[in-house]
């Protein structure tokens, strides 16, 4: 029996199959599946133009949200049309998303203005929560209010994200003169231009690298003896990496991870918004030291006029001929704390769900496309230029208690000058908030810190005299990790530390090992209950550390291990 394939098309009024054990073709009276509505079909291959590529998945379903302010399921099979990928496919992809709103062609239409209140811990110790009922009570039937993680802004915290732009020190009223004036697009911040930067002898070193005056071997040399290493969180030495990239096959691939999401951490945006072209050229200079061809540049969608900006001086430098075009690809992500993992960043960037992948291979051999591809953090680059003009010995020269080197610390929480500051590794959190941070807050006196954000643990005040740096902290049970520091005070509740900390890491896991999904969940049950069950809750643990996929399940326990530990007289009381 043969079976004749028909065309599924706008303009087919059936569908027929083979009506089973009679051989003959029977015609429903309705279409099957999602049909494709032609006028949709139309908007979006005129807003999309071009050659579909698959790995443009996401910066496509960006552009069609921007365009008609979510997901209409009809614009989505249109898109599915359009590249010829399955509605599988998409789906997962734009559901997988937080920044993505899908929505059924009958459903009502959302509000023109959404807002986003930030609930991470920061914003919670400043008033998150009585701030996002404040704002739903007020605003709920003219705008949607959204929960949301952590934006990067803690050194102004609480947070609140009108439309695309953030009301910082956020309150009801400065919301209302927002959303009033219409002003919900961030604006692009002052920063060293490229004509200012290229004055100041910028983009020099890179040229003198390709014109073979400056060798990879002195370049690696160099950073290898500043001791520069990972500053994402992993640490690892930024050297190295770039010899096992270098010995895979060519050709060669690169990513920077500028998906910054850890709870407490800023200090990738404060770069970038001050000196783009310091990172850009460290990007070219790691580009050229691997020999990759094409690096993509990945950026969390929060950081919208970051986004902009770097666009706009890419292509300034393919104007200026500085590099060629689509050398430097920036990619816009779309919520998704796991992406910040690499792997799960490849995979974002490739246009699919940011699921990590089981290794090995590492990414150094496979890596995006399967090529091989160096990853390295936005600040890991951006300090690559001054360590080399400056070199190793002024690099290493900083640095106190053992420890060398210069660390940017994202400070937040209960001090009197919260911010990006560039101390010396191996700082105590005394000398930090005491040096850098004028202080605690008046009426506040230090009882806890997070010494590498949401991931690294608590640590209680009476070892605010650990140096702060890598390697130093695993005895504690504890990293410092992207150099999150939120600092916290006797005013704080350390059982609401925890469970903010823990429904953080429930709603970011990706779904794709039980260990994690579920683990998350149930702690977060568990921790809701008045009494904490510390038996079962350390089991818990023990399965979501020890079999968990990735990183994020296997360091979400730490926050509530470190509280247990060190405050059991708050959260195992009868």
């Amino acid at each position: 029996m043969s079976v004749t394939l028909i065309e599924n098309t706008p303009e087919s009024k059936a569908q027929t199959r083979i009506h089973p054990g009679s051989g003959r073709r029977k015609a429903h009276a309705y279409n099957k599946g999602r049909q494709l509505d032609p006028d949709a079909f139309e908007q979006v291959k005129g807003l999309l133009q071009g050659t579909p590529q698959r790995d443009m998945l996401i910066e496509y379903l960006h552009t069609i949200q921007d365009e008609f302010g979510c997901l209409h399921a009809r614009h989505l099979r249109a898109l599915s049309q359009w590249m010829q990928l399955s509605m599988s496919e998409i789906y997962e992809v734009a559901t997988f998303y937080a920044h993505f709103t899908v929505l059924e062609d009958d459903e009502a239409p959302l509000p023109e203005i959404t807002l986003r209140v930030c609930d991470s811990l920061t914003c919670a110790l400043h008033g998150a929560e009585e701030l996002l009922e404040e704002v739903s009570e007020r605003f709920g039937d003219q705008v949607r209010v959204l929960r949301a993680p952590c934006m990067g802004r803690c050194d102004v915290a609480p947070i609140v994200e009108v439309g695309h732009n953030h009301a910082v020190h956020a309150t009801p009223e400065a919301i209302a003169d927002m959303i009033e004036q219409e002003d919900i697009h961030a604006s692009v911040p002052d920063f060293i231009s490229f004509d200012s930067y290229q004055a100041d002898n910028g983009y020099a070193l890179l040229k003198s690298m390709r014109d073979g005056d400056v060798t990879f071997e002195q370049l690696a040399d160099v950073i290898e003896q500043s001791g520069l290493r990972g500053l994402g969180g992993a640490g690892f030495p930024a050297a190295k990496k770039w010899g096992f990239v270098r010995a895979a096959p060519a050709p060669r691939l690169m990513c920077i991870n500028g998906d910054e999401g850890e709870p407490g951490t800023f200090k990738d945006k404060f770069y970038l918004d001050r000196d783009p072209h310091r990172f850009l050229e460290g990007t070219l200079l790691a580009m050229e030291a691997v020999e990759a061809e094409r690096c993509y540049i990945y950026m969390r969608d929060e950081y919208p006029a970051v986004v902009g900006m770097l666009r706009a001086e890419v292509s300034r430098l393919e104007r200026e001929g500085i590099i060629r075009p689509g050398q430097l690809d920036v990619r816009r992500g779309a919520g998704a704390y796991i992406c910040g993992e690499e792997s799960a960043l490849i995979e974002s960037v490739e246009g699919k769900r940011g699921l990590p992948r089981h290794r090995p291979p590492y990414v150094a051999q496979n890596g995006v496309f399967g090529r091989p591809t160096l990853v390295h953090n936005v600040e890991t680059v951006y300090w690559i230029r001054e360590i080399f003009e400056k070199g190793a010995d002024w690099f290493t020269s900083h640095g106190r208690h053992g420890r060398t080197g210069l660390r940017s610390f994202s400070v937040s929480g209960h001090v009197n000058e919260p911010g990006v500051k560039l101390a010396p590794a191996g700082i105590t959190l005394t000398e930090l908030v005491d040096e850098y941070c004028g202080g605690m807050l008046d009426g506040h006196t230090l009882k806890a810190y997070l010494p590498g954000g949401a991931s690294g643990g608590v640590l209680p005040a009476s070892l605010a005299n650990v140096p702060l740096d890598f390697d130093t902290l695993q005895e504690h049970d504890t990293f410092i990790g992207s150099a999150a520091i939120v600092v916290m005070s006797d005013q704080t509740d350390m059982r609401g530390v925890a469970l903010n900390l823990m429904k953080f890491f429930e709603d970011e896991s990706c779904g794709q090992c039980t260990p994690c999904r579920n683990g998350t969940s149930m702690a977060v049950k568990l921790m809701q209950e008045d009494k904490w069950d510390a038996v079962l809750l350390q089991e818990l643990s023990t399965v979501m550390i020890d079999a968990s996929i990735c990183g994020l399940g296997q360091a979400a326990p730490n926050p509530l291990l470190s509280v247990m530990k060190h405050f059991p007289q708050e959260v195992l009381a009868p």
